[in-house]
């Protein structure tokens, strides 16, 4: 059973920057997706990032394209979300989850996932 943790939330002012972590702990098989997404309160949940871990290809929400940047350290299991030029409407819970999948994969990183992190707060002030 694969164990996600996130850490790097926090509260900032709106234009400024976060980068959030995500450590996977003990999951060796290849390939997989990884992705983060977040949900607001009332909202529905929405995939912000993801990333195919064999050769890094990535895909974003239209909302933070530009803004964001998905990364991976396959070595040491860890999934990155470098947010830059915050907005308010980014405040939410950031959630980091892995699919193991062939669909997802298929669909590019989309779809139900099967492991998830507890998640981690962000929030943006104007």
């Amino acid at each position: 059973q694969v164990q996600l943790v996130e850490s790097g939330g926090g509260s900032v002012q709106a234009g400024g920057s976060l980068r959030l972590s995500c450590a996977a702990s003990d999951y060796t098989r290849r390939p997989y997706c990884m992705g983060w997404f977040r949900q607001a309160p009332g909202k529905e949940r929405e995939r912000v990032a993801a990333i195919y871990s064999t050769d890094g290809r990535s895909y974003y929400a239209d909302s933070v394209k530009g803004r964001f940047t998905i990364s991976q350290d396959n070595a040491n299991n860890t999934l990155y979300l470098l947010m830059n030029s915050l907005k308010p409407e980014d405040s939410a819970i950031y959630y980091c989850a892995l699919d193991p999948s062939f669909n997802t994969m298929l669909a590019g990183c989309s779809g139900e996932y099967e492991y998830w992190g507890q998640g981690t707060q962000v929030t943006v002030s104007s």
